[in-house]
């Protein structure tokens, strides 16, 4: 059967259809909320163990290179699901051009500003000199 028989005949003249982005997108979703499950486990684990210890603690345990690799990559991984969100969200239910794009750009360069931010400070603490403040 051909793959244009499903489409109307008015979609078919105009060339109108998917544009073949959507699986990608969800499989992209999926992936970041499930790599997400054990990130945030682990992050509910370094806040409990954190908490008692004070500054001087949680940068001994950032210092740590599983702990900052761990905490690097929770940033990383909720700031791009945030961002593939915060896309689908604009794309749907705003309808004006200029303000969906204005909303995508401003969207993913808050998202990304926020990422950068929060791995170059934990990039930081995990490689300062122990001792220093």
């Amino acid at each position: 059967m051909d793959s244009n028989s499903y489409r109307t005949p008015l979609g078919r003249a105009r060339g109108l259809g998917s544009a073949h982005t959507g699986v990608g997108r969800f499989i992209g979703e999926r992936a970041t909320s499930v790599a997400l499950v054990p990130l945030s486990l682990w992050a509910i684990y370094a806040g409990l163990k954190i908490a008692p210890l004070g500054y001087d603690g949680a940068v001994a345990f950032l210092q740590s290179p599983l702990n900052a690799v761990l905490a690097v990559l929770l940033i990383a991984v909720s700031v791009s699901h945030m961002d593939m969100g915060m896309r689908v969200i604009i794309e749907d239910y705003i309808h004006k051009p200029l303000t969906k794009v204005s909303l995508m750009l401003l969207s993913t360069g808050v998202s990304w500003t926020f990422g950068a931010l929060g791995i170059v400070s934990v990039l930081k603490v995990a490689l300062m000199s122990a001792g220093t403040h």
